[in-house]
């Protein structure tokens, strides 16, 4: 058996669960690999929990999952529902994924199918409707990752970290 590396981990004998970890995480969505569910874009902005070296040129990469699901409820809850005062998830996702760049009719319809809220029903507030706001947030995360294995426990402390600020 020969000895080396197969990009840059060890590959000699008995190193197969680097190369296990190396070939699972290219296969996460880039969404999960960067703890930033909803895909935001990278821009001027300094959320909290960013690692301090951003390697993805287009989505910003969060520490930890908690830090991702806090970003997304900022811009769901904060600025778009309460400054934006977008009350709907045909407003929300308009906003978020515009018809120029995505097949955003298709995206609303792929949340709405998967929550049962109808695309122009009113949200309530996020504070007295949050397991409304997490089903919505959840269904968005689920279209933009393209997986339903989402860390959920991660999404309720961004959740209440976005929430009690």
């Amino acid at each position: 058996m020969g000895t080396g590396t197969l990009y840059g981990y060890d590959a000699t004998p008995g190193a197969e669960s680097c190369i296990e970890h190396l070939t699972l995480n290219i296969m996460e969505p880039r969404g999960i690999r960067n703890n930033n569910p909803l895909n935001i874009h990278r821009s001027t902005d300094k959320w909290q929990g960013l690692k301090a070296q951003q390697e993805d040129r287009e989505f910003f990469q969060f520490s930890e999952m908690k830090w991702g699901w806090r970003a997304a409820f900022v811009i769901l809850c904060r600025t778009y529902y309460n400054k934006y005062k977008l009350r709907t998830i045909r407003a929300l996702i308009t906003r978020w994924a515009p018809p120029k760049e995505n097949n955003t009719e298709a995206y609303i319809r792929r949340v709405t199918d998967r929550i049962g809220i109808g695309p122009d029903t009113v949200l309530g507030e996020p504070l007295s409707q949050p397991a409304q706001w997490m089903m919505i947030a959840m269904a968005m995360a689920i279209v933009e990752c393209g997986t339903t294995q989402l860390d959920y426990l991660s999404m309720l402390k961004g959740f209440s970290l976005a929430t009690n600020d």
